[in-house]
């Protein structure tokens, strides 16, 4: 399907929408970029979205030479179990379309990504948990 202009800044309008659940989703981007930084993280992107709307990655950062593209994934609390069990099959394979774009369009070897996702627990004290390699990077 082709997209418009007109289509892609309706749809980033809508993102930048305040919304609770955008609040809080936005609350764990900006948790997750410190706390991957404090963990050497080089952070070169935020929700980065291919042209034609396919797919989203939160944050894209390199921990050491290996380019990480990150789910964030943000609860208030693990009443309904941990937020990185919330990245199912189709939200990985749309996370893989996005960062395949950005690879091939960055000039990095796909063989030098990998996908981790951070889990963020809204709780006092805020939990955040670093699953790195959450996932196989081989497209389907």
């Amino acid at each position: 399907m082709l997209y418009t202009l007109f289509d892609r800044l309706r749809h980033h309008a809508r993102l930048r929408l305040w919304h609770p659940d955008r609040a809080w989703g936005r609350r764990g981007e900006d948790l997750a970029h410190r706390y991957l930084r404090s963990h050497g993280y080089v952070v070169v992107a935020r929700n980065y979205a291919t042209r034609s709307l396919a797919g989203e990655v939160d944050l894209i950062a390199y921990d050491g030479p290996v380019l990480a593209f990150v789910e964030v994934k943000t609860r208030a609390n693990e009443d309904f179990g941990s937020p990185d069990r919330a990245v199912g099959q189709e939200k990985q394979r749309r996370l893989r379309i996005a960062a395949h774009d950005y690879a091939r369009r960055a000039g990095v070897d796909w063989d030098k990504t990998r996908f981790d996702i951070v889990s963020i627990v809204l709780e006092k004290p805020v939990r955040i948990t670093l699953h790195r390699d959450a996932f196989e990077t081989k497209l389907r």
